[in-house]
Protein backbone atom coordinates (compact mmCIF):
# COMPACT_ATOMS: atom_id res chain seq x y z
CA UNK A 1 0.00 0.00 0.00
CA UNK A 2 2.88 2.31 0.86
CA UNK A 3 4.49 1.68 -2.50
CA UNK A 4 1.26 2.47 -4.32
CA UNK A 5 0.86 5.68 -2.33
CA UNK A 6 4.32 6.77 -3.49
CA UNK A 7 3.14 6.39 -7.08
CA UNK A 8 0.14 8.66 -6.60
CA UNK A 9 2.11 11.91 -6.96
CA UNK A 10 3.62 10.78 -10.26
CA UNK A 11 0.21 9.54 -11.42
CA UNK A 12 -1.38 12.93 -10.68
CA UNK A 13 1.29 14.67 -12.73
CA UNK A 14 0.85 12.25 -15.64
CA UNK A 15 -2.94 12.57 -15.37
CA UNK A 16 -2.55 16.33 -15.90
CA UNK A 17 -0.77 15.57 -19.18
CA UNK A 18 -3.42 13.02 -20.15
CA UNK A 19 -6.23 15.45 -19.24
CA UNK A 20 -5.32 17.86 -22.04
CA UNK A 21 -7.40 15.94 -24.58
CA UNK A 22 -10.58 15.64 -22.47
CA UNK A 23 -10.34 19.28 -21.40
CA UNK A 24 -9.95 20.35 -25.02
CA UNK A 25 -13.09 18.42 -26.01
CA UNK A 26 -15.47 18.63 -23.07
CA UNK A 27 -14.88 22.28 -22.14
CA UNK A 28 -15.69 23.16 -25.74
CA UNK A 29 -19.00 21.24 -26.05
CA UNK A 30 -21.25 23.82 -24.27
CA UNK A 31 -19.98 26.57 -26.61
CA UNK A 32 -21.06 24.78 -29.81
CA UNK A 33 -24.49 26.47 -30.14
CA UNK A 34 -22.94 29.92 -29.56
CA UNK A 35 -20.25 29.32 -32.18
CA UNK A 36 -22.92 28.14 -34.61
CA UNK A 37 -24.87 31.37 -34.09
CA UNK A 38 -21.76 33.56 -34.17
CA UNK A 39 -20.68 32.33 -37.61
CA UNK A 40 -24.20 31.68 -38.90
CA UNK A 41 -23.44 28.05 -39.79
CA UNK A 42 -25.23 24.80 -39.06
CA UNK A 43 -24.49 23.15 -35.74
CA UNK A 44 -23.27 20.08 -37.65
CA UNK A 45 -20.39 22.15 -39.06
CA UNK A 46 -19.34 23.13 -35.57
CA UNK A 47 -19.72 19.56 -34.30
CA UNK A 48 -17.41 18.45 -37.10
CA UNK A 49 -14.62 20.33 -35.33
CA UNK A 50 -14.77 17.65 -32.60
CA UNK A 51 -13.94 14.92 -35.12
CA UNK A 52 -11.20 17.17 -36.55
CA UNK A 53 -9.82 17.59 -33.02
CA UNK A 54 -9.70 13.80 -32.59
CA UNK A 55 -7.90 13.42 -35.92
CA UNK A 56 -5.38 16.03 -34.81
CA UNK A 57 -4.81 14.15 -31.55
CA UNK A 58 -4.21 10.96 -33.53
CA UNK A 59 -1.75 12.49 -36.00
CA UNK A 60 0.04 14.38 -33.23
CA UNK A 61 0.66 11.16 -31.35
CA UNK A 62 2.34 9.58 -34.39
CA UNK A 63 5.00 12.29 -34.32
CA UNK A 64 4.81 12.66 -30.54
CA UNK A 65 6.08 9.12 -29.92
CA UNK A 66 9.20 9.71 -32.01
CA UNK A 67 9.82 13.13 -30.42
CA UNK A 68 9.33 11.64 -26.94
CA UNK A 69 11.83 8.82 -27.50
CA UNK A 70 14.39 11.16 -29.06
CA UNK A 71 14.21 14.25 -26.82
CA UNK A 72 12.68 12.92 -23.60
CA UNK A 73 9.27 12.97 -21.96
CA UNK A 74 9.60 16.37 -20.30
CA UNK A 75 11.03 18.20 -23.33
CA UNK A 76 8.42 16.88 -25.75
CA UNK A 77 5.65 17.67 -23.25
CA UNK A 78 6.85 21.27 -23.05
CA UNK A 79 6.90 21.63 -26.87
CA UNK A 80 3.36 20.25 -27.12
CA UNK A 81 1.95 22.37 -24.29
CA UNK A 82 3.33 25.57 -25.81
CA UNK A 83 1.84 24.66 -29.19
CA UNK A 84 -1.55 23.78 -27.70
CA UNK A 85 -1.67 27.12 -25.90
CA UNK A 86 -0.61 29.05 -29.02
CA UNK A 87 -3.27 27.58 -31.33
CA UNK A 88 -5.96 27.92 -28.64
CA UNK A 89 -5.06 31.61 -28.55
CA UNK A 90 -5.37 31.90 -32.34
CA UNK A 91 -8.89 30.44 -32.25
CA UNK A 92 -10.04 33.47 -30.24
CA UNK A 93 -9.48 35.65 -33.33
CA UNK A 94 -11.05 33.29 -35.90
CA UNK A 95 -13.25 34.89 -38.56
CA UNK A 96 -14.89 31.72 -39.88
CA UNK A 97 -15.68 28.16 -38.91
CA UNK A 98 -13.02 27.02 -41.38
CA UNK A 99 -10.34 28.86 -39.45
CA UNK A 100 -11.54 27.12 -36.31
CA UNK A 101 -11.24 23.76 -38.07
CA UNK A 102 -7.63 24.51 -39.01
CA UNK A 103 -6.60 25.85 -35.62
CA UNK A 104 -8.40 23.05 -33.77
CA UNK A 105 -6.49 20.49 -35.82
CA UNK A 106 -3.12 22.01 -34.93
CA UNK A 107 -4.19 22.61 -31.34
CA UNK A 108 -5.01 18.90 -31.07
CA UNK A 109 -1.85 17.93 -32.99
CA UNK A 110 0.21 19.60 -30.25
CA UNK A 111 -2.00 17.96 -27.64
CA UNK A 112 -1.20 14.58 -29.18
CA UNK A 113 2.52 15.23 -28.68
CA UNK A 114 1.75 15.71 -24.99
CA UNK A 115 -0.57 12.72 -24.53
CA UNK A 116 1.96 10.03 -25.48
CA UNK A 117 4.24 10.98 -22.61
CA UNK A 118 1.92 9.87 -19.81
CA UNK A 119 1.94 6.26 -21.04
CA UNK A 120 5.63 6.38 -21.95
CA UNK A 121 6.68 7.52 -18.47
CA UNK A 122 4.70 4.68 -16.86
CA UNK A 123 6.42 2.18 -19.16
CA UNK A 124 9.80 3.72 -18.31
CA UNK A 125 9.24 3.09 -14.61
CA UNK A 126 6.78 0.18 -14.17
CA UNK A 127 5.64 -3.09 -15.75
CA UNK A 128 2.92 -5.74 -15.44
CA UNK A 129 0.28 -5.40 -12.74
CA UNK A 130 2.24 -2.55 -11.17
CA UNK A 131 1.92 -0.58 -14.40
CA UNK A 132 -1.79 -1.42 -14.55
CA UNK A 133 -2.24 -0.02 -11.02
CA UNK A 134 -0.50 3.22 -11.98
CA UNK A 135 -2.53 3.48 -15.18
CA UNK A 136 -5.65 2.98 -13.07
CA UNK A 137 -4.62 5.76 -10.71
CA UNK A 138 -3.99 8.00 -13.71
CA UNK A 139 -7.41 7.04 -15.05
CA UNK A 140 -9.08 7.90 -11.76
CA UNK A 141 -7.44 11.32 -11.58
CA UNK A 142 -7.90 11.97 -15.29
CA UNK A 143 -11.61 11.23 -14.95
CA UNK A 144 -11.87 14.49 -13.04
CA UNK A 145 -11.39 16.32 -16.37
CA UNK A 146 -14.61 15.07 -18.02
CA UNK A 147 -16.34 15.66 -14.69
CA UNK A 148 -15.47 19.32 -14.42
CA UNK A 149 -14.80 20.32 -18.04
CA UNK A 150 -18.48 20.62 -19.15
CA UNK A 151 -19.24 22.56 -15.97
CA UNK A 152 -16.33 24.91 -16.65
CA UNK A 153 -17.49 25.39 -20.24
CA UNK A 154 -21.10 25.95 -19.19
CA UNK A 155 -20.01 28.45 -16.51
CA UNK A 156 -17.88 30.39 -19.00
CA UNK A 157 -20.62 30.48 -21.64
CA UNK A 158 -23.18 31.59 -19.05
CA UNK A 159 -21.20 34.78 -18.35
CA UNK A 160 -18.95 35.33 -21.37
CA UNK A 161 -18.90 34.83 -25.18
CA UNK A 162 -17.53 31.60 -26.64
CA UNK A 163 -14.06 33.07 -27.13
CA UNK A 164 -13.57 32.92 -23.35
CA UNK A 165 -13.49 29.11 -23.55
CA UNK A 166 -10.33 29.36 -25.62
CA UNK A 167 -8.82 31.89 -23.26
CA UNK A 168 -9.19 29.16 -20.63
CA UNK A 169 -7.65 26.61 -23.04
CA UNK A 170 -4.76 29.03 -23.62
CA UNK A 171 -3.98 29.38 -19.93
CA UNK A 172 -4.62 25.78 -18.79
CA UNK A 173 -1.69 24.17 -20.68
CA UNK A 174 0.66 26.91 -19.46
CA UNK A 175 -0.18 25.97 -15.87
CA UNK A 176 0.59 22.31 -16.68
CA UNK A 177 3.79 23.41 -18.40
CA UNK A 178 5.01 25.07 -15.20
CA UNK A 179 4.36 21.89 -13.19
CA UNK A 180 5.98 19.64 -15.82
CA UNK A 181 9.06 21.84 -16.04
CA UNK A 182 9.52 21.67 -12.29
CA UNK A 183 8.65 18.08 -11.42
CA UNK A 184 8.80 15.70 -14.43
CA UNK A 185 12.02 13.77 -15.16
CA UNK A 186 13.22 13.87 -18.75
CA UNK A 187 13.31 10.10 -19.19
CA UNK A 188 13.59 8.67 -22.70
CA UNK A 189 14.32 5.49 -24.61
CA UNK A 190 17.69 3.97 -23.64
CA UNK A 191 18.80 3.26 -27.18
CA UNK A 192 18.25 5.03 -30.48
CA UNK A 193 16.38 3.06 -33.10
CA UNK A 194 15.42 3.65 -36.67
CA UNK A 195 11.98 5.27 -36.68
CA UNK A 196 10.48 2.87 -39.20
CA UNK A 197 11.96 -0.09 -37.34
CA UNK A 198 10.45 1.18 -34.09
CA UNK A 199 6.99 1.34 -35.64
CA UNK A 200 7.49 -2.10 -37.20
CA UNK A 201 8.40 -3.63 -33.84
CA UNK A 202 5.24 -2.22 -32.30
CA UNK A 203 2.88 -3.04 -35.17
CA UNK A 204 4.19 -6.60 -35.50
CA UNK A 205 3.67 -7.41 -31.81
CA UNK A 206 0.43 -9.41 -31.84
CA UNK A 207 -0.33 -9.23 -28.12
CA UNK A 208 0.25 -5.49 -28.02
CA UNK A 209 -1.93 -4.86 -31.07
CA UNK A 210 -4.77 -6.94 -29.63
CA UNK A 211 -4.65 -4.87 -26.44
CA UNK A 212 -4.52 -1.63 -28.42
CA UNK A 213 -7.52 -2.61 -30.55
CA UNK A 214 -9.53 -3.44 -27.43
CA UNK A 215 -8.55 -0.05 -26.01
CA UNK A 216 -9.54 1.68 -29.27
CA UNK A 217 -12.90 -0.07 -29.54
CA UNK A 218 -13.74 0.61 -25.88
CA UNK A 219 -12.76 4.25 -26.17
CA UNK A 220 -14.89 4.47 -29.32
CA UNK A 221 -17.85 3.29 -27.25
CA UNK A 222 -17.24 6.01 -24.67
CA UNK A 223 -16.92 8.62 -27.40
CA UNK A 224 -20.14 7.50 -29.08
CA UNK A 225 -21.83 8.13 -25.74
CA UNK A 226 -20.12 11.54 -25.38
CA UNK A 227 -21.17 12.50 -28.90
CA UNK A 228 -24.79 11.54 -28.17
CA UNK A 229 -24.90 12.88 -24.59
CA UNK A 230 -26.63 16.14 -25.46
CA UNK A 231 -29.18 14.21 -27.58
CA UNK A 232 -29.83 11.80 -24.71
CA UNK A 233 -30.30 14.28 -21.91
CA UNK A 234 -31.17 17.65 -23.45
CA UNK A 235 -33.19 16.66 -26.51
CA UNK A 236 -34.76 13.36 -25.44
CA UNK A 237 -35.40 14.00 -21.74
CA UNK A 238 -35.52 17.84 -21.79
CA UNK A 239 -32.80 18.29 -19.18
CA UNK A 240 -31.79 21.97 -18.95
CA UNK A 241 -28.33 22.98 -20.15
CA UNK A 242 -27.51 24.16 -16.62
CA UNK A 243 -28.23 20.68 -15.22
CA UNK A 244 -26.65 18.80 -18.15
CA UNK A 245 -23.12 18.79 -16.61
CA UNK A 246 -24.53 17.08 -13.50
CA UNK A 247 -26.09 14.24 -15.49
CA UNK A 248 -23.10 13.99 -17.83
CA UNK A 249 -20.63 13.88 -14.93
CA UNK A 250 -22.44 11.01 -13.21
CA UNK A 251 -21.00 8.64 -15.81
CA UNK A 252 -17.46 9.67 -15.01
CA UNK A 253 -18.08 9.37 -11.28
CA UNK A 254 -18.96 5.73 -12.00
CA UNK A 255 -15.80 5.43 -14.11
CA UNK A 256 -13.71 6.71 -11.20
CA UNK A 257 -15.36 4.30 -8.73
CA UNK A 258 -14.81 1.27 -10.96
CA UNK A 259 -11.24 2.35 -11.72
CA UNK A 260 -10.48 2.49 -8.00
CA UNK A 261 -12.05 -0.96 -7.57
CA UNK A 262 -9.83 -2.20 -10.40
CA UNK A 263 -6.73 -1.31 -8.37
CA UNK A 264 -7.97 -3.62 -5.60
CA UNK A 265 -8.79 -6.46 -8.01
CA UNK A 266 -5.30 -6.29 -9.54
CA UNK A 267 -3.89 -7.48 -6.22
CA UNK A 268 -5.75 -10.78 -6.59
CA UNK A 269 -6.44 -11.41 -10.30
CA UNK A 270 -4.60 -11.29 -13.61
CA UNK A 271 -5.29 -8.36 -15.92
CA UNK A 272 -6.65 -10.47 -18.77
CA UNK A 273 -9.23 -12.24 -16.55
CA UNK A 274 -10.54 -8.93 -15.22
CA UNK A 275 -10.95 -7.60 -18.75
CA UNK A 276 -12.75 -10.66 -20.12
CA UNK A 277 -15.29 -10.72 -17.29
CA UNK A 278 -15.82 -6.97 -17.65
CA UNK A 279 -16.52 -7.23 -21.37
CA UNK A 280 -19.02 -10.05 -20.78
CA UNK A 281 -20.91 -7.88 -18.30
CA UNK A 282 -20.85 -4.98 -20.77
CA UNK A 283 -22.28 -7.20 -23.51
CA UNK A 284 -25.12 -8.19 -21.17
CA UNK A 285 -25.85 -4.53 -20.29
CA UNK A 286 -25.80 -3.49 -23.95
CA UNK A 287 -28.22 -6.28 -24.88
CA UNK A 288 -30.62 -5.16 -22.14
CA UNK A 289 -30.36 -1.58 -23.37
CA UNK A 290 -31.06 -2.65 -26.96
CA UNK A 291 -34.07 -4.73 -25.94
CA UNK A 292 -35.58 -1.90 -23.90
CA UNK A 293 -34.66 1.26 -25.85
CA UNK A 294 -38.28 1.95 -26.84
CA UNK A 295 -40.30 3.98 -24.31
CA UNK A 296 -37.33 3.88 -21.94
CA UNK A 297 -37.33 6.17 -18.90
CA UNK A 298 -34.59 8.57 -17.86
CA UNK A 299 -33.69 6.42 -14.83
CA UNK A 300 -33.47 3.23 -16.89
CA UNK A 301 -31.31 4.95 -19.49
CA UNK A 302 -28.96 6.26 -16.82
CA UNK A 303 -28.66 2.84 -15.17
CA UNK A 304 -27.68 1.12 -18.41
CA UNK A 305 -25.27 3.82 -19.58
CA UNK A 306 -23.69 4.54 -16.18
CA UNK A 307 -22.89 0.84 -15.74
CA UNK A 308 -21.59 0.66 -19.32
CA UNK A 309 -19.33 3.69 -19.00
CA UNK A 310 -18.28 2.86 -15.43
CA UNK A 311 -17.06 -0.60 -16.44
CA UNK A 312 -14.52 1.09 -18.70
CA UNK A 313 -12.55 1.56 -15.47
CA UNK A 314 -11.58 -2.11 -15.82
CA UNK A 315 -10.66 -1.73 -19.51
CA UNK A 316 -8.68 1.45 -20.14
CA UNK A 317 -5.79 1.15 -17.69
CA UNK A 318 -5.53 -2.62 -18.00
CA UNK A 319 -5.51 -2.75 -21.79
CA UNK A 320 -2.94 0.04 -21.97
CA UNK A 321 -0.72 -1.78 -19.45
CA UNK A 322 -0.91 -4.97 -21.53
CA UNK A 323 -0.12 -3.01 -24.69
CA UNK A 324 2.89 -1.19 -23.22
CA UNK A 325 4.37 -4.15 -21.36
CA UNK A 326 6.41 -5.39 -24.33
CA UNK A 327 8.23 -2.13 -25.08
CA UNK A 328 11.07 -1.00 -22.85
CA UNK A 329 13.14 0.56 -25.65
CA UNK A 330 10.56 2.51 -27.66
CA UNK A 331 7.77 3.26 -25.23
CA UNK A 332 7.08 6.60 -26.90
CA UNK A 333 6.36 5.02 -30.28
CA UNK A 334 4.26 2.29 -28.63
CA UNK A 335 2.28 4.94 -26.79
CA UNK A 336 1.77 6.87 -30.02
CA UNK A 337 0.44 3.81 -31.86
CA UNK A 338 -1.95 3.11 -28.98
CA UNK A 339 -3.08 6.74 -29.03
CA UNK A 340 -3.58 6.80 -32.79
CA UNK A 341 -5.74 3.68 -32.64
CA UNK A 342 -7.62 5.02 -29.62
CA UNK A 343 -8.46 8.45 -31.00
CA UNK A 344 -8.44 7.49 -34.68
CA UNK A 345 -10.95 4.70 -34.18
CA UNK A 346 -13.08 6.94 -31.95
CA UNK A 347 -13.22 9.70 -34.57
CA UNK A 348 -14.10 7.23 -37.35
CA UNK A 349 -16.71 5.32 -35.35
CA UNK A 350 -18.36 8.46 -33.96
CA UNK A 351 -18.49 10.01 -37.45
CA UNK A 352 -20.21 6.87 -38.78
CA UNK A 353 -22.67 6.71 -35.87
CA UNK A 354 -23.51 10.41 -36.11
CA UNK A 355 -24.23 10.02 -39.84
CA UNK A 356 -27.34 8.00 -38.97
CA UNK A 357 -30.34 10.07 -37.99
CA UNK A 358 -32.41 8.55 -35.20
CA UNK A 359 -35.30 9.76 -33.09
CA UNK A 360 -34.63 7.16 -30.39
CA UNK A 361 -31.69 5.27 -28.85
CA UNK A 362 -31.53 2.36 -31.30
CA UNK A 363 -28.38 3.57 -33.09
CA UNK A 364 -26.65 4.25 -29.78
CA UNK A 365 -27.59 0.86 -28.33
CA UNK A 366 -26.63 -1.19 -31.38
CA UNK A 367 -23.36 0.74 -31.77
CA UNK A 368 -22.06 0.13 -28.26
CA UNK A 369 -23.19 -3.52 -28.42
CA UNK A 370 -21.25 -4.13 -31.66
CA UNK A 371 -18.16 -2.38 -30.26
CA UNK A 372 -18.27 -4.39 -27.03
CA UNK A 373 -18.78 -7.70 -28.84
CA UNK A 374 -15.87 -6.89 -31.15
CA UNK A 375 -13.68 -6.11 -28.12
CA UNK A 376 -14.61 -9.39 -26.43
CA UNK A 377 -13.85 -11.55 -29.48
CA UNK A 378 -10.59 -9.74 -30.23
CA UNK A 379 -9.44 -10.11 -26.61
CA UNK A 380 -10.19 -13.83 -26.91
CA UNK A 381 -7.23 -14.04 -29.34
CA UNK A 382 -4.83 -12.82 -26.64
CA UNK A 383 -2.42 -15.51 -25.46
CA UNK A 384 -0.59 -14.73 -22.21
CA UNK A 385 2.39 -16.98 -23.00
Amino acid sequence: MKKLTNHIYLAILLALLASLGPMGIDTYIPSIPDISSSFNVSIEKVELSIAIFLIGLSVGQIFGGVISDRFGRRSSSIYGLIGFSFFSFLIIFSHSIYEIWIYRFFEAFCGGIVLVNASAVVRDKFKGNEAAKVFSIIGTVRSVAPLIAPAIGAFIIHFFPWEAVFIFLTVYPLIILFIVQKYLDNTKSDEKQNILNSFYLVLSNKKAMISMFVLGLSFSGIFVFISKASFIYIESFNISTDLFPLYFSSHFVALMVFTKFNITLLKHFEIIKIMKITLLIQVFICILFLLNYKDITLIETMIYLIIYTGLMGFIFGNSLALAMNSFSKNAGVASSVAGVLQFGMASLVSAIVLSFKSEDFFILAISILVLTLASFFILGKYKEN
